[in-house]
């Protein structure tokens, strides 16, 4: 049985965020499993776009860990807003996957990020033409999220992404999907491909539910990417809050400058923590806000699985399947997506006995009844192994 497998991803720690934290998990898992897992990746550079300090001046570095060996390759890093600036970056790491697989020996099974569409195709093509056996982690439909966002028009550019998107699903032995919705889009292309339903839930113990001190005040919190989808400057610039209510924001992205200099009552900007200290940090307030600024098809934010489980309940503002999840478990409140006024109402009404429909015990409790990190893991190893 072949136990050998590389991971290739574009986001992976020290970076943080859903997509670093998802994969390092997945890593973590096969080699709890027993697998020998060799992971490449970029040097890290990523919100930033600016390669991290520790790992400037190299071409590539090698470190060991306990699930085996994680290989990072040169990359000119950049989170530019221009377009094809931010193409020149992505086809940078494709060049250096090229130069890793022409003089590096590696396992016969390729688990590979899909997104961004750049990497994700040129390590499906490397490993087509390696003749490896491809399985395909994809938890964002592009070109089909970025039409949605608004990053590009439907043309020649978004017919080739289209083109990407297939050969990626063709040529794939295993696609995994975070969502249901991410499923349904590729069975579309192929009713007979094999698939399989990987949710984003996190593995960490849940912590014990500690009481919080009574307070007049009611505090929401945003922890998490402050990007332009996230769309919370927006948030803050169209929403007030009451005097008995406030927003607390943690994170780190393109539009943390411009929260910075949000002067609005009730709203407070505190920057960027590392994981763990943000999950203490989180267990503070009453209610957590997930939000999206627009609904993305396919999309189920991560921050569902990872905030209920510290037993913290949710105001859902990001539309599509995450919105049934919140609702079919009893997890919290759910907005509809870009419905400002409706949030605006929600706000103003927000009150004790709100909080009291969702106990934090009870919150937790649904959720890790039922998302299993380790059942959901075990159900991965054994389609991997028969591949």
């Amino acid at each position: 049985m072949d136990k050998e497998i590389l991971i290739i991803t574009n986001y992976f720690p020290p970076e943080k965020g859903a997509a670093s934290n998802r994969i390092y998990g997945v890593a973590e898992g096969l080699g709890d499993a027993g697998f020998n897992v060799k992971v490449v990746c970029p040097f890290p550079n990523y919100p930033t776009g600016k390669v991290f300090k520790d790992f400037r001046g190299s071409i590539s570095t090698t470190e060991k860990t306990s699930f085996g060996k994680i290989k990072r390759l040169w990359i000119w890093p950049s989170n530019s807003a221009n377009k094809f600036v931010r193409l020149l970056s992505m086809l940078s790491f494709s060049f250096s996957m090229v130069l890793f697989f022409l003089f590096s020996k590696t396992p016969k099974k390729l688990f590979i990020q899909y997104s961004p569409i750049f990497v994700g195709f040129t390590a499906v093509l490397l490993g087509r033409l390696f003749s490896k056996k491809i399985i395909l982690n994809v938890s964002d439909l592009w070109p089909l999220a970025g039409l949605e966002m608004g990053l590009f028009h439907k043309g020649s550019y978004y017919s080739f992404l289209l083109k990407m998107e297939k050969f990626c699903y063709r040529n794939s032995d295993l696609i995994i999907g975070q969502s249901e919705e991410i499923i349904e889009h590729i069975l579309v292309f192929n009713q007979k491909k094999k698939t399989f339903l990987y949710r984003n839930i996190p593995n960490f113990d849940a912590p014990h539910i500690k009481k919080i001190q009574s307070s007049s005040e009611i505090k929401l919190v945003y922890g998490g990417l402050l990007g332009v989808a996230q769309g919370i400057f927006e948030l803050c610039q169209k929403i007030s809050f009451p005097k008995n209510i406030s927003l607390h924001i943690y994170g780190a992205g393109p539009e943390s400058e411009k929260i910075k200099k949000v002067e609005k009552r009730n709203i407070y900007f505190y920057g960027e923590l590392k994981r763990d200290e943000l999950h203490i940090e989180l267990q503070k307030y009453d209610i957590a806000f997930i939000t999206l600024k627009k609904r993305i098809y396919g999309s189920v934010p991560s921050k569902i699985f990872e905030f209920t489980r510290l037993g913290i309940p949710v105001l859902y503002f990001a539309g599509g399947e995450g919105g049934e999840i919140v609702e079919k478990n009893s997890l919290g409140w759910v907005v509809p997506v870009n419905d400002f006024k409706a949030l605006q109402e929600f706000i103003n009404t927000l009150s004790e006995d709100n909080l009291k429909q969702f106990p934090r015990k009870m919150i937790q409790k649904n959720s890790v009844s039922a998302f299993n990190f380790h059942k959901q893991f075990e159900e991965f190893t054994a389609i991997i192994e028969r591949i």
